[in-house]
């Protein structure tokens, strides 16, 4: 029988060992803009029309949270303020990106990781510019300044990124599409540094037969802009969120010192903003299946794994209910096939006819109503005379917003705005230090805890 100091000695032990417990893999999900509106049509929408029932990974991890998500200087936050939050565990201004309030760099997790020695990957659907993965490994008092984030990408040292965005990287007298203003030759620069490129879509094949080696440091971006919405490439002709993150765990595994990887469902925000529920729940259940790859690693080394799952803010005011009903009919959704924002905008230019066709054919918007009839009609009427709408619209087509309005309501859904929303967001956590995570938190919390568990502490 263990004596009472015996005892106390013992627990002392094993309370030491777990405060120097830390995560050697570390995984950080952020869906961006989506809230809990986003997550749960998503796993609704998978049981009744596609059959599946079961919860989404995400909607199933065993550590639960809730997180506010306000800016310095608005409750309404934007992606750089809360990807700043969520990053570096402090508050800036909408559109800092890494950096305070007062213009002054924020040192974020992946650079903590790069110092521990750690591997690191950014993967994106979005530019790799944009601002959720630009807050990870980049400095800049304007999110907007995507050239000026590529140019710090190539001296951040980062060891994958992938994802869309490469106009950002391309000079522009390359041939390739280009938004840089110089005819800097950043893919040129990377490639001196030691990266194997992957640039456009004739690199996709090339990309997916590549076996990762130990050290190697990839850029793959297949975009000019942002990869294309989960529903527009059924064909599976771009690499998926899912097969980006896949290939970042092969290359980054093989580090001794183990890694940090950032992957985001940036598109899961778009759809939102464009008021479009079916795009909304493809690139959610795109996102949660990522999140499987993470979770199957984690199944192998789950003493030294954490997986955390965030969002930066909601979008749309997605609300789960309309007028005075009391069911979904997300059935309606079932025979919708191509995006608001990226195909259907496009597609009306002047034959009426021609426009029912598609959207009946693509939208499965058959029998349409004399009500829903009109709203298209009117909205055709402003786009044939070229009328000023203002912001009325979303800064989108009022034809697209029309059906993507009518295919809501149809579904028993509607949106309060075409913006993000202040409202607090989920958060859901396995794995080592996942204790941390759980109750009511702020987004820089999120950061804290994410260092803590890496054994640092954010000051």
């Amino acid at each position: 029988m263990l004596s009472r100091k015996k005892i106390m000695f013992l627990g002392m032990t094993m309370m030491a060992v777990t405060s120097f417990a830390q995560a050697k893999y570390v995984f950080y999900f952020i869906g961006d803009g989506m809230g809990a509106g986003q997550r749960q049509i998503t796993e609704e929408f998978k049981k009744q029309v596609l059959k599946k029932d079961e919860k989404l990974l995400m909607n199933s991890l065993p550590t639960v949270g809730i997180t506010t998500t306000y800016s310095a200087n608005t409750l309404i936050t934007d992606s750089a303020a809360a990807g700043t939050a969520l990053a570096t565990g402090h508050k800036t201004n909408n559109g800092y990106i890494a950096k305070d309030k007062d213009g002054k760099d924020l040192k974020t997790l992946l650079e903590i990781a790069q110092e521990k020695g750690m591997a690191t990957g950014l993967v994106t659907t979005t530019r790799i510019t944009h601002a959720t993965p630009a807050v990870f490994a980049s400095h800049n008092i304007d999110r907007d300044d995507e050239n000026g984030i590529a140019v710090d990408y190539v001296d951040s040292g980062v060891d994958y990124l992938a994802g869309g965005g490469y106009r950002h990287f391309v000079g522009k007298n390359s041939g390739l599409t280009s938004k840089r203003k110089d005819d800097r030759d950043l893919i040129g620069e990377f490639k001196e540094r030691g990266y194997q490129v992957y640039l456009g879509e004739k690199s996709i094949k090339d990309f997916e037969k590549w076996n990762p080696k130990e050290g190697e440091k990839v850029l793959a971006t297949f975009k000019a802009s942002h990869m294309p919405y989960t529903i527009d490439d059924k064909n599976g002709e771009y690499p998926t969120l899912k097969e980006m993150t896949d290939k970042g765990i092969e290359l980054l595994s093989k580090d001794k010192d183990g890694f940090f990887i950032m992957v985001e469902g940036g598109r899961i925000d778009h759809a939102s903003h464009a008021q479009d529920v079916a795009g909304t729940i493809y690139d959610t259940l795109a996102f949660d299946d990522a999140i499987k790859s993470a979770y199957e690693f984690y199944k192998k080394y789950p003493q030294d794994t954490l997986i955390v799952v965030a969002a930066d803010h909601e979008t749309g005011g997605m609300g789960l209910g309309f007028g005075n009903n009391y069911y979904m009919k997300l059935d309606e959704l079932k025979n919708v096939k191509v995006s608001i924002e990226d195909t259907l905008q496009g597609i009306y230019k002047g034959d009426k006819t021609e426009y029912f066709n598609y959207i009946e054919k693509n939208l499965g918007l058959k029998n349409l109503t004399d009500k829903e009839k009109e709203s298209i009609l009117k909205a055709m009427k402003i786009e044939d005379e070229k009328e000023e709408v203002g912001d009325t619209f979303g800064g989108y087509s009022p034809t697209a917003i029309a059906v993507a309005h009518i295919i809501s309501e149809r579904s028993g859904m509607q949106w309060t705005t075409f913006a993000h929303t202040g409202v607090q967001v989920p958060l859901a956590v396995v794995g080592e230090g996942a204790e941390k995570f759980t109750g009511f938190k702020d987004n820089t919390d999120v950061a804290r805890s994410i260092a803590n568990s890496m054994g640092k502490e954010i000051k």
